[in-house]
């Protein structure tokens, strides 16, 4: 009987290899092994560039190495005892424990069917893709890490793809006042469309970003998120929350100082500290709902992709991301 079962071969198929930090990828043909029992290879069709992709190809990984996790694909072969996937399902991949754990970067991949989630054809992969790390996560904090109140004043420091994101959760769940705090005075229009009341550039302001923030709010936020990945500004965003009940939520993945260091009496005047980890989900039981709400037009996902770029120029998305002129780049795969 098992002979008649068909055998996955070793794919051979194009790759963007990192071969150091900060280098450009390098376009090489690689060998995908077939999936091992419980695992699936994935035949990509899209890939997005998160922002912990740029920070790891900058950073002193270990070289060489394909990058990328945020991805959509379809099931190309499955390994031995996997009865939740077959072939020609729609996936999205997702990360568990850390960013940076798939390499998406690549025509084909193998992963665990533990970091992958079986969602409806009808959803656009080109699209959905979002779903299986930045967008999802921003959302995810607002709703399950913060749980936002209506009526509530949040400030966001970071307006990338996770940020907005958070402030697209903040309004759905009818919070008051939603302040943007980024360097790039670009943002500030394209923030308003997903929900900010109020942006502020630092830059712009002649006392500190949180005695401004104070004053706004009329003694501080209930709710401040930190989406830079720059730990200096979590004590930043502790001292904008107010007393009693402001809380905090961290999101940010850091490029250097991991390390957090705080007053403790911001901690003894009742502030929260709270990590945060995909914004709380569980992606098996809760991706395809969300992509659910996308289908049914609850949550914004388009509005997200700045720019479109064929597998070949990869290198370009990485520069829009250095320059700060794209949200999120969608790389699609050859057909």
């Amino acid at each position: 009987m098992s002979s008649s079962i068909k055998q996955p071969n070793v794919i051979t198929c194009k790759a963007a290899v990192a071969w150091g930090a900060g280098e450009a990828l390098v376009m090489q043909e690689v060998e995908v092994s077939p999936p091992h029992p419980q695992e699936i290879r994935i035949k990509v069709v899209t890939t997005s560039l998160c922002r912990s992709d740029l920070s790891a190809l900058d950073s002193h990984a270990i070289f060489p190495r394909i990058f990328g996790h945020e991805a959509s694909g379809i099931v190309e072969s499955i390994g031995e005892g996997v009865t939740e996937f077959q072939e020609g399902d729609h996936v999205l991949t997702v990360f568990t424990g850390e960013c940076k754990t798939f390499s998406s970067f690549s025509e084909y991949t193998v992963v665990h069917t533990g970091c992958a989630v079986k969602v409806s054809s009808a959803a656009p992969l080109e699209k959905i893709c979002l779903l299986s790390c930045g967008l999802a996560t921003g959302l995810g904090a607002a709703w399950n890490v913060a749980d936002i109140s209506k009526g509530s004043t949040v400030v966001i420091f970071g307006l990338g793809t996770v940020g907005l994101s958070v402030a697209q959760g903040a309004k759905i769940r009818g919070a008051s006042q939603i302040i943007g705090v980024d360097t790039n005075p670009e943002k500030r229009d394209k923030a308003k469309d997903f929900g900010i009341t109020e942006f502020i550039n630092p830059n712009d302001c002649n006392e500190p970003i949180q005695q401004v923030i104070k004053r706004i709010t009329d003694g501080g936020a209930d709710y401040s998120f930190e989406c830079i990945g720059d730990t200096g500004m979590i004590t930043t965003a502790l001292q904008s929350c107010c007393d009693g009940w402001g809380l905090t939520v961290t999101l940010g993945v850091p490029k250097v100082k991991p390390e957090v260091s705080a007053h403790y009496g911001l901690f003894l005047s009742g502030r929260t500290l709270k990590g945060s980890l995909f914004g709380g989900w569980k992606p098996k039981s809760d991706l395809p709902s969300l992509v659910d709400m996308y289908m049914n037009k609850e949550i914004k996902i388009d509005e997200f992709i700045t720019h479109n770029l064929p597998f070949e120029e990869i290198n370009k998305a990485f520069e829009l991301m250095r320059e700060g002129k794209c949200l999120r780049c969608v790389i699609h795969m050859p057909k």
